[in-house]
């Protein structure tokens, strides 16, 4: 089993940055991917980017060349630093892991990002 607990999350206006963390603990080393989903009131839950254990990461279009996903294997933590943030950036942020054999998904509890002036 894994444990995910995310943190970072707050407000920030328009234009601003926020790093938000999170702290794995449990069976990570059945880990094969990580990564940060976002979803917004009345919107479907979507991928903001993923990481491998390789260290293949993924992107969506929106917050390519804002987003940076990061991994500090030594601390067991998942970051994403967030620049140039938008209005439409707003939503609460999940962190996940995949575990590939068997297949199962786990989630952290979310952390809310509001870009607001």
């Amino acid at each position: 089993q894994v444990q995910l607990v995310e943190s970072g999350g707050g407000l920030v206006q328009p234009g601003g940055s926020l790093r938000l963390s999170c702290a794995a603990s449990g069976s990570i080393f059945s880990i094969s991917a990580m990564g940060w989903h976002r979803q917004a009131p009345g919107k479907q839950r979507e991928l903001v980017a993923s990481i491998t254990t390789g260290g293949r990461t993924n992107y969506a279009d929106s917050v390519k060349g804002r987003f940076t996903i990061s991994r500090d294997n030594l601390k067991n933590t998942m970051f994403l630093q967030m620049n140039g943030l938008k209005p439409e950036d707003t939503a609460v942020y999940y962190c996940n892991a995949v575990q590939a054999i068997p297949v199962k998904v786990y989630w952290g509890q979310g952390t809310q990002v509001t870009v607001s002036s």
